[in-house]
């Protein structure tokens, strides 16, 4: 039977199968669900996290792991029987109004998942006052806003001001990320925070929440 360390380097390798296996056999022997995800799963992305930041592993291999872990997830969630699983926090995440992109704020939201956030992922070309309704609704601590483009980026002013104006700004943390994005322009706008990858994107929004 697979270990729960096994799982976890099952999972840095991304292989969704053999994660599937491996969480089920920790299940059917009885082991507690979340101690699996716990223990198993997210110590195994925590890991392709840092070997992303270290340059040892690269988008496509750590968004087979995302899903991997995604996989093992879903079967121990369903031994849960719908007993809520503790998040470590609840993240708003879009590409700002006029911008199509959506890699990296995809990647940033299968990695923040996977390390035990509860992600509502707007899509892309999401104006300010749906990132607004959707931090009421969801009860939100973080919006994550990517930009790929320089003509958007004024969008990410727009989303922080119509906080401030709705009176949301000191319960809720923004943190924005896209290749002409950087930490002076967070500055800037009175964002919380920047991030230049995914990788760096789960740790912030940890230090955020």
């Amino acid at each position: 039977m697979a270990s729960l360390k096994e799982l976890a380097d099952l999972v840095i390798s991304g292989d969704i199968e053999k994660v599937e296996a491996a969480t089920q056999q920790l299940l059917d022997a009885g082991e507690d669900a979340m101690k699996v995800i716990n223990e198993g799963l997210i110590p195994g992305i925590n890991e392709v996290g840092d070997r992303f930041k270290e340059g040892e592993m690269f988008v496509p291999e750590m968004m087979m792991s995302a899903q991997a872990m995604k996989a093992g997830v879903e079967l121990a969630k369903e031994k849960l029987g719908g007993a809520e699983i503790p998040t470590a926090g609840r993240v708003i995440m879009g590409t700002v109004a006029g911008d199509l992109h959506d890699i990296g704020k995809n990647l940033v939201a299968m990695m923040l998942e996977s390390s035990g956030f509860n992600v509502v992922d707007l899509g892309v070309d999401v104006e300010a006052d749906k990132f607004i309704a959707a931090v009421k609704e969801h009860n939100a601590q973080v919006i994550g806003m990517s930009a790929l483009l320089t003509t958007t980026m004024p969008a990410m002013k727009e989303v922080i001001d119509e906080l401030e104006e709705g009176g949301l700004r000191d319960s809720v943390k923004v943190m924005i990320g896209g290749a002409p994005v950087t930490q002076d322009y967070a500055d800037e706008i009175g964002a919380d925070g920047y991030a230049a990858d995914a990788g760096n994107a789960i740790d912030l929004c940890k230090q955020l929440v």
